[in-house]
């Protein structure tokens, strides 16, 4: 199989393709590296609410190597979660146009290999947890159930998205669990916002395999919400936008926060107005900006975080 043919669908012309080694570009379009954005939008909340917690201690001071972990460890566990869910789905990877090129279902690995470099990945995430307090790396460790069970949810339920929410929102836990070594309501209020946050993207995202996931059964927010895809993402955008917002007001945030809120909530609105169901080029470009809207929110936290320290 050439290198071409042995490319992600739609990840292509990406550092992986070019710059890594022929032997390593399997493993590394195993675990997304060709597509970082999951990473970075598994790493959002655990900023968000590092940078929260840290303006609520009024102590920025072991903030940066907070960052500097949550990254390394975000980055690594994305990886070893990816490589478990195309382990689970493999055979339906393999009836789907944009997926049956993945590194399992083509056959660029086997599935040996793929648990192999899961595990390695695994214990990355482990030594970067092993570096907080016990809570946290108590709380960090039941976040490994979600992620288990969530690749056999779209087989079962119409929501999906929800497991994948609290899946991908357990960082919002994570950055209080590190600072204080408790949650308190406004990490759990953060929590629910995120989640709601990660529905919406994640039915955006979903748009894309619309049309395979009914021919094989595969059950999404996507297909159930159909036209009324709209509505649903004033919904869920509304209330992650109120639920953060909630989670400001009880940490008593600072105008920048706002700032910053607001400018999260004006890139979500502007998502919804562009977004066109039947454009699959459109829907993942919409996706990735979530990434964008992460930062906005994420500058307006750190900013609080640095006023009310000084």
């Amino acid at each position: 199989m050439s290198d071409v043919s042995a490319r992600v669908a739609d990840s292509t012309g990406n550092w992986v393709d070019t710059l890594a080694p022929p032997w390593a570009r399997p493993y590394l379009r195993l675990s997304r590296f060709d597509r970082p954005i999951g990473s970075w939008l598994l790493l959002m909340p655990c900023w968000w609410s590092a940078a929260l917690a840290s303006a609520m201690a009024h102590d920025v001071s072991r903030l940066p190597l907070t960052i500097i972990l949550f990254f390394v460890g975000a980055f690594a566990m994305r990886g070893a979660g990816c490589a478990w869910n195309d382990i689970t789905d493999r055979d339906l990877d393999a009836r789907v146009e944009r997926t049956r090129s993945r590194p399992l279902p083509s056959g660029q690995l086997s599935t040996k290999q793929a648990l192999a470099f899961m595990v390695a990945q695994a214990l990355i995430g482990l030594v970067v947890l092993l570096q907080f307090n016990r809570f946290a790396v108590a709380t960090g460790i039941a976040s490994l159930l979600i992620v288990a069970i969530y690749p056999f949810m779209k087989r079962i339920t119409w929501w999906p998205q929800v497991f994948l929410g609290l899946a991908f929102s357990w960082g919002a836990l994570m950055g209080f669990a590190v600072t204080f070594g408790r949650i308190d309501v406004t990490a759990l209020v953060l929590y629910a916002g995120a989640i709601t946050w990660v529905i919406g993207y994640d039915t955006i995202y979903a748009h894309q395999d619309a049309e395979d996931d009914a021919l094989i059964g595969v059950k999404s927010t996507a297909r159930l919400f159909g036209a009324h895809t709209h509505q649903a993402l004033i919904l869920f955008y509304g209330l992650a936008v109120m639920l953060i917002g909630v989670a400001l007001a009880s940490s008593d945030a600072r105008w920048p926060a706002w700032l910053g809120l607001a400018a999260f909530a004006a890139h979500l609105a502007s998502q919804i107005v562009r977004l066109r169901i039947d454009d699959p080029a459109l829907c993942l470009r919409l996706f990735k900006s979530n990434k964008k809207a992460g930062l906005l929110l994420l500058a307006g936290l750190l900013a609080d975080a640095v006023m009310r320290a000084a």
